[in-house]
């Protein structure tokens, strides 16, 4: 039996990654030096982001990838929690 693939799946598989690691790398640097509220909650909408990639792509990922992403995304969570307080 063969799965339907998602519409978002089928974006995803079509992105560039170089476009996609640059526009994310930009993100995270905006984010990082806007100061305050404004860059927490920048850095928690990035966060958000990563958590429906992730639960999307968990079912064909290695288990090794996984801790890689739950760890990184930890240490986003705990940046952006951290320019809010």
């Amino acid at each position: 039996m063969q799965r339907t693939q998602s519409p978002l799946l089928g974006r995803l598989a079509r992105a560039n990654p170089t476009a996609v690691f640059l526009v994310t790398l930009v993100l995270v640097l905006v984010a990082l030096f806007t100061p305050g509220v404004v860059g927490g909650a920048l850095l928690l909408v990035l966060a958000a982001a990563l958590v429906v990639l992730l639960a999307t792509t968990w079912p064909v990922q290695a288990p090794a990838t996984r801790l890689i992403r739950l760890v990184m995304l930890t240490l986003l969570v705990t940046v952006a929690l951290a320019k809010l307080l």
